[in-house]
């Protein structure tokens, strides 16, 4: 991610806030390769603890099980890079940061891959996945829904985590601009 690319990503991270707030919501994470560099994409933004909760760094394959709740036999046959792991991840999230009074309007992210510099057994560098879940009170049919997009970087190890973050916040970003149109 190059210095305009940092830009445009606070500027997403920014509207994304802004949405959520109007939109009495808020937003949780839950990162694997991107270690805080999600989170931080968030907190950079003043004002950003009326919305963004927390995030949960869980770069253990057993984190993401004991802390999350994530499929211990879905890691054990997968891994952790896989498109359900980074499903599980967002959802579970949601709920660990959801408090009784925001009902059903937490959105959850997630990041798990391959930061690199090689491959993590048949797992190429560059190979994400990122989760999104939508609550509710947001959804366009009115139902929650969780998704995970296949992410194919390139570069060192950096700019793949940062790239994820990037891509991640410009997935959601699409959303919640849909959202106010």
């Amino acid at each position: 991610m190059n210095d305009a690319d940092s830009c445009r990503c606070d500027d997403m991270a920014a509207r994304i806030l802004r949405f959520c707030e109007a939109h009495d919501v808020k937003i949780v994470a839950a990162e694997s390769l991107t270690g805080g560099l999600l989170a931080d994409a968030f907190v950079r933004v003043p004002g950003a603890s009326r919305v963004f909760l927390g995030s949960a760094v869980t770069y253990d394959i057993r984190a993401k099980t004991s802390i999350l709740g994530v499929d211990r036999g879905l890691l054990e046959r997968e891994g952790a890079v896989h498109p359900e792991v980074a499903r599980q991840m967002a959802a579970s999230v949601a709920g660990l940061y959801g408090q009784p009074e925001y009902a059903d309007r937490v959105i959850g992210l997630s990041t798990t891959g391959v930061a690199g510099p090689g491959p993590d057994g048949d797992k190429p560098a560059g190979l994400v996945y990122v989760g999104v879940r939508i609550p509710a009170a947001i959804s366009p049919d009115g139902v929650p829904s969780v998704t995970a997009h296949e992410l194919h970087l390139t570069g060192g190890r950096e700019e793949v985590r940062r790239g994820a973050v990037f891509s991640l916040v410009q997935i959601v970003s699409h959303f919640t601009g849909d959202m106010q149109e």
